[in-house]
């Protein structure tokens, strides 16, 4: 930043002593998006550089979320559409996610958050399954003071697809004929069998580099959050424009369908 930090340092301060603490959302979803458009603009070498940058300001991110106390976060890093780029695109990211997920549980001590992988992880490469069970696994599964979502191999279809289909195994499992099966099927419990039922549904949706769509992220949870598109690519995503968007948040009305 140069000459200007004093000044996005002071601009933060004054963004944070005006956020209204109990007008702060209780889930935020995040969109990591922009990462190779990133490494167009800033001439990197390859996108790997602007991956690492990405994972990073995750790390940061988190941080953030942190100290601003906030319950949940979650954090979309890989769809199920991306799984159909080039695999010779795609490994190069597997390796930074998987630097991402070996740091992880070290992470969520120094934070103190619990951790869950969400998403149909079968459909990706067996080395990152694996990272991915191993980070789960060692982060305890005590009470810890907040929850952090890592949403890897996520499509928003796939996760009511999945929704239903356990509802109905448990209803068939509980005894329930296949001729009642529809009668007993509602929202609630369908919402009991999402990836993210232990949890508040998003409040805030923040999506980075520009783009104003959803992309099937949370479709379900998210049917009364606040959405906000921000022009930063995910690298150059600053703590200044997170606090942006829980003030903004902080100023909307919420009318939740009424």
């Amino acid at each position: 930043m140069g000459w200007s930090a004093p000044i996005y340092r002071a601009y933060e301060r004054r963004l944070l002593s005006g956020l209204p603490t109990d007008r702060l959302p209780k889930h935020v979803g995040v969109i990591l998006d922009g990462h190779r458009r990133f490494a167009r603009a800033e001439r990197l070498d390859s996108y790997t550089a602007s991956y690492k940058s990405g994972m990073s300001k995750l790390r940061e991110f988190l941080h953030w979320s942190a100290q601003l106390q906030l319950p949940a976060v979650t954090a979309w890093v890989l769809s199920t559409d991306n799984l159909r780029r080039p695999l010779e695109e795609l490994d190069p990211y597997f390796d930074v996610l998987i630097e991402f997920l070996g740091d992880l549980p070290s992470l969520a001590g120094e934070l103190d958050c619990g951790v869950k992988v969400i998403g149909s992880l079968e459909l990706l490469p067996e080395r990152l399954v694996e990272a991915a069970q191993l980070a789960e696994q060692a982060v305890p599964t005590t009470k810890r003071s907040w929850h952090f979502n890592l949403a890897l191999g996520y499509g928003g279809r796939d996760e009511i697809v999945d929704a239903c289909r356990s509802l109905v195994d448990k209803l068939l499992a509980d005894g329930v004929e296949p001729e009642e099966l529809s009668s007993r099927i509602d929202m609630a419990g369908l919402s009991a069998h999402l990836y993210t039922a232990e949890l508040p549904d998003p409040d805030l949706v923040i999506r980075t580099s520009g783009e104003a769509r959803l992309s099937g992220f949370m479709l379900w949870q998210s049917a009364y959050a606040e959405y906000l598109f921000v022009d930063p690519y995910w690298p150059a995503f600053r703590r200044v424009d997170f606090l942006r968007a829980l003030r903004d948040f902080a100023r909307r009305e919420r009318r939740f369908g009424k």
